[in-house]
C-alpha cells in the first residue's frame, strides 16, 4: 500500500484524486487547502490528517519521514501557478509527484523541474487522461493505420469546447491570467496535449480572437489542420443544447466526422494513477509540448479573422 499526501483538497478536481487514490488500493495520510471546506475526504479518508498552514503540512510530513513513515506520493490539485513549487517541495520531501494540469505554466519550468528530478532521484506524473480514453486510443489506432498507407496525409479538425462558469470563476484564481494561465491553458491543454499526441508536433500557431471569456485560433500540425474554439460562458453554447438543461458543449471533428468522447471519463484518474503506480504514467517529456503550445498562445497577439478560423469567432466578433 502507498502512502499519499495531497495539496489542494478543497478545489474541484481534487475529488476525483481521492477516489483514485482509494480505488487502487493505497491511503492518503494527510492533506492540505487554505480553505477548510473539505468534507468530502469522509468519504475517502476519514483518518487523514488535514491542514490549513503549509508549513504545518510540511512539519508533518517530515515527522512522518523521520519515523518511517515516510510519503510515496503528492498528489497535486492547487491552483496553477503554484504548481511549480509544489512539485519542487514534493521532490524535495522525498516523494513522486502527480500533478494536475497544466503541469506548470512555462516550458522553461519543466526543464528546471528535470534537473531537480535528477538530483532527488524522484519522479513527476501529470494527469493526461485524454490519452487513456477508449475513444481517444481508438482514433490515434486509426490515424496511425491510415499514416502508415498516406504518410503525407492531412486532416482537418475541428475543435470546439465549452464550459459554462459563473461570475465566481471571473473574481477566482481562475480568472486571473497570470495564476491560471488563461482560458488556453485552464480549460485547453489536455486537448492540446491530446491532438499533438496523435497528428504529431506543432508547426504554426495562430491566435484569432483572445478575450476573458474566450479564445480561438488555429494550429498547423505535422498531420492536421485544427481551427480551436474555446469558451467559459453560457452565451455561446448551441441552443439544441441548453433546451437539455447542459451548460457544456464539447466537439471535435475529424475529416467532418464526430469524434464521440462525451462519455468514458469517470474512471480515467482511477486508470492514471494504476498506470503511474506501475511506473507508466506520463511525465515532463510527455507534458511538455502542450505547456509550449499554451505559453505560445498566451503571449501571442490576435490576429482577428485571418486565415483558417473556427466558425464561432465571427459570432464574438459581430458582438
Amino acid at each position: 500500500m502507498k502512502r499519499f499526501a495531497l495539496i489542494g483538497a478543497a478545489g474541484y478536481i481534487a475529488p476525483r484524486h481521492m477516489k483514485a487514490i482509494k480505488e487502487t488500493g493505497n491511503n492518503l495520510l494527510a492533506a492540505m487547502d487554505r480553505c477548510d471546506s473539505v468534507g468530502i475526504i469522509d468519504s475517502y479518508f476519514p483518518d487523514a490528517h488535514f491542514f490549513t498552514e503549509f508549513e504545518r503540512f510540511d512539519r508533518h510530513i517530515d515527522k512522518l519521514r523521520r519515523n518511517g513513515d515516510k510519503i510515496d506520493y503528492v498528489s497535486i490539485c492547487s491552483p496553477n501557478y503554484l504548481h511549480d513549487a509544489h512539485i519542487r517541495w514534493a521532490l524535495k520531501s522525498g516523494a513522486d509527484a502527480i500533478c494536475e494540469k497544466p503541469l506548470v505554466l512555462n516550458p522553461w519550468n519543466v526543464d528546471a523541474l528535470e534537473e531537480i528530478e535528477k538530483e532527488s532521484g524522484k519522479r513527476v506524473y501529470n494527469i493526461l487522461q485524454l490519452r487513456l480514453h477508449p475513444s481517444i486510443i481508438a482514433l490515434k489506432e486509426k490515424v496511425q493505420k491510415e499514416l502508415e498507407e498516406n504518410p503525407d496525409k492531412i486532416y482537418d479538425i475541428d475543435l470546439t469546447y465549452l464550459t459554462s462558469r459563473g461570475k465566481w470563476y471571473f473574481i477566482s484564481w481562475k480568472g486571473d491570467e497570470k495564476k491560471s494561465g488563461g482560458i488556453a491553458t485552464n480549460i485547453g491543454i489536455h486537448f492540446y496535449d491530446m491532438l499533438t499526441w496523435i497528428f504529431g508536433d506543432v508547426e504554426e500557431n495562430i491566435v484569432h480572437l483572445k478575450t476573458v471569456y474566450a479564445n480561438a485560433g488555429f494550429l498547423k500540425l505535422k498531420h492536421a489542420n485544427v481551427k480551436w474554439f474555446l469558451s467559459v460562458i453560457y452565451d455561446y453554447i448551441p441552443d439544441e443544447i441548453k433546451a437539455k438543461a447542459q451548460r457544456t458543449y464539447r466537439s471535435i471533428t475529424v475529416d467532418g466526422e464526430e469524434i464521440e468522447f462525451s462519455g468514458g471519463f469517470t474512471d480515467l484518474h482511477t486508470k492514471s494513477y494504476e498506470e503511474i503506480i506501475k511506473g507508466n504514467g506520463f511525465g515532463l517529456k510527455e507534458a511538455k509540448k502542450s505547456i509550449e503550445i499554451v505559453s505560445t498562445i498566451r503571449h501571442l497577439e490576435p490576429v482577428g479573422l485571418k486565415g483558417e478560423y473556427h466558425p464561432f469567432c465571427k459570432k464574438v466578433i459581430s458582438e
